[in-house]
């Protein structure tokens, strides 16, 4: 089983997300839960996938067309890091 820690800020900002992005995060939290960041894979709409520049190291996954969800993963401890929730922009 494994860990999902939240940044502070990633938890205010999901707060203020749009309802469907909350719901979707929930899910998206019981997924890492259960399945570790492997099971993101299995689900095409969440579209989890490496980040490089800047965030290189980090992981990306939709919560809708405009939110992402980006999260560190720590294999040794079985811990997944929330570090962001936001409007992806264009």
């Amino acid at each position: 089983m494994w860990v999902v820690l939240e940044h502070r800020e990633a938890t205010k900002r999901l707060v203020r997300a749009p309802r469907q992005v909350q719901v979707n995060y929930h899910e998206w939290k019981r997924i890492v839960e259960l399945q570790g960041p492997p099971g993101l894979r299995g689900i095409k709409g969440f579209r989890d996938e490496a980040l490089r520049g800047e965030w290189f190291g980090f992981r990306s996954s939709r919560l809708d067309r405009k939110w992402r969800v980006i999260y560190k993963v720590e294999k040794e401890r079985l811990v997944v890091y929330v570090v962001e929730i936001n409007p992806h922009e264009y």
